[in-house]
């Protein structure tokens, strides 16, 4: 979190209690007095009167009716305060605010006795493995990609594809003679100014009910042998294409052939300079421009999915062993099988625009993570791993990293990664975990269906959300807000929260904290408990904070204070702009916590 320094924070404080007269650089009356402060005005949020929660009981607390106060009982309770704009709308830059108690029975804090540690306890250790860095180039080419299939959808590129999609009957699809040959269009290289495109040649080695597989003729040798490409496309095929479709439902079928291509090609390899490796690699992606019409000629008309082939002796770019290839492919498939499924849903079937870039990635990583659950049911307790001490089996480590380092991010800054207002030309990882744990949560309550209703729908971003649950999003972003802290309090049953602010198939304090004890202490993840909690105190603390965020406060009442009253405001106690959805969430903290 940001914080101003002290003398601005002593500064703010006068103005606070001033709020109703002017805080600038006045002369005082005579010499060394000044006028008395004004007495600041109760301006009542959505709960005009004293809010009394039993211990562990929330409240959604909302001042967009342009209130800026809000009383809770005292006596020696302790709160949970998570102020957040809950909107999808506006600039993506930090809005300043302050949240700070005004009632003068708080300047009596000797009274409430310190709590030991705002840090939450956890499992951890000294790391033991190197922290996984996500890969910069992949998510560069994707937002590239992603940024043009919203440029051609708002020009109206795809409208015959998607007339075609609406209007044409499903063809009994017969696949190509294994063995075959067909010419591609591949991108070469992602430019806003000069995209590239080159023509291959690519051999169909394995047909399935749902995957096509083609690999480029011109493959680098040592790459799959016949029997290993026929088990990756067996795996691709019956296992993770119906992972998706059954999370997200179908893609179009614009070519009308039943299938999804994958074509693997060097070319895809030489989307990265062998020169840069270090910064990642391009591991896969799909291409809007292939849902275009006869006219472009980079467009190959359907739907698929490139990927990089094994290249063990780097004659291409960097180096991937057969092994590389088939740890790595799946989770990016997938991934880009997700943004397909979208695209084509929102786009060619529904004529609409594409999802937001925040809400599709997220919904991506979920499909990463998809395919960690296909494994983990399948190895409960400490089945399938080579230490017992495993959180996850063996077989779901190349689905995992995405989760786990952009949740504890996003844990480390909640109130700077907008889960509403980011897109995928920005780069970063904390507003990705923050949407992952955001469309987690509400897979968590309104079950997997709740992905399928987002992507078979026009409407997208914040509205999707509302649609596909028929909940306000403030509504939603309370609770979830709340989960981040509540579902698991150290000591206590996790039953302990209300079922809405707690999640059900993750305990993200337990994966932050093993994710330390193996990875940590280190810059990337600095803490045992990622979520740290701010204490409210009688000054203004004064914040920064972007819409599409909440931030994460601790306030210990006095036990001779009746009531405490607090204000969250814009900088001079003045109301928060409508337009940000100003709330507060609650919850009454358990004793000891």
């Amino acid at each position: 979190m940001l914080r101003s320094p002290v003398s601005a924070r002593l500064f703010a404080a006068v103005c606070l209690t001033a709020a109703m007269s002017a805080c600038g650089g006045s002369a005082p009356t005579d010499a060394g007095t000044t006028p008395p402060p004004a007495k600041l005005t109760i301006n009542p949020c959505s709960v005009t009167d004293t809010l009394r929660l039993d211990v562990a009981q929330t409240a959604r607390v909302d001042c967009g009716n342009g209130g800026t106060t809000v009383t809770l009982a005292g006596n020696g309770a302790s709160y949970l305060v998570v102020p957040e704009f809950a909107t999808g709308q506006g600039a993506n830059s930090l809005v300043p605010y302050s949240l700070a108690t005004i009632d003068a029975a708080l300047a009596a804090l000797a009274d409430v006795a310190p709590s030991a540690s705002l840090a939450r306890p956890g499992d951890g250790g000294t790391g033991t493995l190197p922290p996984i860095h996500p890969n910069y180039r992949q998510m560069a080419f994707d937002a590239g990609l992603r940024a043009e299939g919203a440029r051609m959808a708002a020009a109206g590129s795809f409208q015959g594809a998607a007339l075609a999609a609406r209007s044409v009957a499903p063809l009994a699809a017969t696949a190509p003679a294994t063995g075959s040959i067909r010419s591609f269009h591949v991108r070469s290289t992602f430019s806003t100014t000069n995209p590239a495109w080159k023509t291959v040649s690519a051999r169909l080695r394995y047909a399935g009910p749902n995957v096509l597989l083609y690999v480029d003729t011109l493959a680098p040798a040592n790459g799959f042998s016949d029997a290993q490409v026929q088990q990756f496309g067996a795996y691709f095929d019956g296992t993770l294409y119906p992972i998706d479709t059954a999370a997200f439902g179908q893609p179009s079928d614009v070519d009308q052939n039943g299938h999804i291509i994958m074509l693997m090609s060097p070319v895809v390899n030489a989307d990265t300079p062998k020169s840069d490796c270090k910064n990642g690699y391009v591991l896969g992606f799909f291409d809007p421009v292939d849902f275009d019409g006869p006219s472009d000629p980079n467009s190959n008309q359907g739907e698929l999915f490139y990927s990089i082939v094994p290249d063990p002796d780097s004659t291409v770019s960097c180096g991937h062993t057969v092994s590389d290839v088939s740890f790595s492919a799946p989770a990016t498939f997938l991934h880009e099988l997700q943004h397909l499924i979208s695209f084509s849903q929102h786009v060619i079937v529904h004529g609409g625009q594409g999802q937001p870039g925040w809400l599709d990635e997220g919904m991506s990583i979920i499909a990463e993570e998809l395919g960690s659950r296909y494994y983990e049911d399948r190895c409960p307790g400490t089945a399938c791993r080579t230490n017992a001490s495993q959180l996850f089996p063996d077989s779901s480590q190349g689905f995992i990293s995405g989760f786990l380092y952009d949740s504890y991010q996003f844990a480390l800054r909640p109130d700077t990664a907008s889960l509403t207002l980011h897109t995928d030309a920005d780069n970063g990882f904390s507003w990705r975990g923050g949407d992952w744990a955001l469309l987690r949560w509400l897979g968590d309550h309104y079950g997997n269906a709740v992905y399928k209703a987002l992507e078979d729908n026009v409407s997208t971003g914040v509205p999707g959300i509302e649609a596909a649950t028929g909940q306000t999003f403030p509504s939603l972003f309370a609770d979830f807000g709340l989960s981040l802290y509540t579902d698991s309090l150290p000591g206590l049953p996790r039953a302990t929260a209300p079922a809405a602010d707690r999640f059900v198939s993750r305990n993200l304090s337990q994966l932050w904290a093993r994710l330390y004890a193996t990875s940590g202490p280190s810059v990337d993840f600095p803490l045992l408990a990622p979520l740290q909690l701010t204490p409210i105190t009688n000054d203004t603390t004064s914040n920064r904070m972007s819409p599409g965020t909440a931030a994460y406060y601790r306030l210990d009442t006095p036990q001779n204070a009746a009531t405490v009253t607090l204000l969250f405001s814009a900088p001079g106690a003045h109301a928060l702009s409508t337009a940000l959805k100003p709330q507060l969430a609650i919850f009454r903290l358990p004793p000891g916590q």
